[in-house]
């Protein structure tokens, strides 16, 4: 019975430390477009190779490249477009169709200027984007994202 208990009791706190909402260890993002800061992340991203790497809250600005059609993944509809962030830097830009508050898909065309806040992955030099741009947080990403298009904001 005691062994039971002392399972349990480990069982609880293991499982608390595990499901914890990490919300109060978020670091905010910058309030404005700051695109700087990420290309030093990116390039200290693709510096080091054996590393784990994190996924980091950026806050963006650019020109829109190109777009693409939606594509249904297993976490709901997606819409894609590529940014233009200066410095012949181009990035990948995810959106959950099914959670943002938006027109049809396009919404977003070749020359909108964009400004939005979502979270940096990196793979591979060749997979990296940002996603997470809808509104709406969970346990394992704290913040909350949009895309502002030409003074639009979605969310």
């Amino acid at each position: 019975m005691l062994f039971e208990c002392r399972f349990l009791i480990r069982l609880f706190i293991l499982s608390s430390l595990f499901f914890y909402n990490l919300s109060i260890f978020a670091k905010p993002v910058s309030k404005q477009c700051d695109n700087k800061s990420f290309f030093q992340i990116q390039q200290s991203y693709e510096n080091d190779h054996y590393n784990y790497k994190k996924n980091v809250p950026v806050h963006l600005c650019g020109i829109v490249v190109t777009t693409s059609y939606a594509h249904y993944t297993r976490s709901g509809l997606h819409g894609y477009f590529y940014l233009n962030l200066g410095n012949n830097i181009f990035i990948r830009i995810v959106n959950n169709l099914d959670k943002m508050k938006a027109p049809a898909w396009p919404w977003v065309k070749k020359g909108d200027y964009v400004e939005l806040v979502g979270r940096y992955y990196y793979d591979s030099s060749r997979r990296q984007g940002v996603d997470w741009t809808h509104k709406g947080a969970s346990r394992k990403w704290p913040y909350s994202g949009y895309v502002i298009v030409n003074g639009v904001k979605y969310n």
